[in-house]
């Protein structure tokens, strides 16, 4: 199997999808992978960051890891993508950032390549299932391959059920989650490697 490169790639307002994109990138790499750690842009003005502490904060966090570019998405074989809900959907941050790569859609440039993906929100029913199905719906249009984790490992049944990606909520990922999300990485990797192969 050849080894995939995976671009892990997320937004994260206080922090939860930075955490499990550090999960996802360290998992994919123990399993072969050549990763990519990378961020969407924030579009919330500088001054709203600024007004919240815990906002500002993961900013800062997260300034030293590069933007995810075009050249990224280029490169890679596979893409894990995490991102908070918001009112059922992806966060705008997401959703603007996906509606720049039109020039890549019309290229064809990710047609054939894998994507997971994950989800975070206040509560357990907050809407990660409509988010993550949402990001499976825009990826198809580019041709992406879906690799949902399924029920493919016992630890789904540990995690929440969430088959179609891990379901976080706000706070450390715990030990549980962590599983979860590395057997999802993993699998995104022996997937894409079969296609890469």
């Amino acid at each position: 199997m050849a080894s995939p490169k995976i671009a892990v790639i997320f937004y994260s307002t206080y922090g939860s999808n930075h955490g499990i994109a550090l999960a996802a990138a360290e998992a994919a790499k123990a399993a072969g992978a050549e990763v990519r750690l990378r961020r969407i842009p924030e579009t919330a003005p500088a001054a709203v960051v600024a007004s919240q502490d815990a906002w500002k904060a993961q900013a800062d966090r997260s300034a030293e890891i590069p933007e995810i570019s075009v050249e990224d998405l280029e490169w890679a074989d596979g893409f894990y993508l995490t991102s908070p809900t918001r009112f059922g959907g992806m966060a705008s941050q997401t959703r603007a950032w996906l509606d720049t790569l039109g020039g890549l859609w019309v290229k064809g440039a990710l047609a054939g390549k894998t994507i997971t993906a994950s989800a975070t929100a206040q509560n357990r029913n907050g809407g990660t299932e409509g988010a993550i199905q949402q990001t499976y719906v825009s990826a198809m249009h580019f041709g992406m391959i879906p690799v949902a984790p399924g029920y493919t490992d016992p630890v789904k049944f540990e995690d929440g059920g969430n088959p179609y990606g891990f379901s976080g909520q706000p706070g450390a990922l715990d030990e549980t989650g962590k599983k979860s999300v590395a057997h999802q990485a993993k699998r995104l990797v022996e997937i894409t490697g079969k296609l890469v192969g």
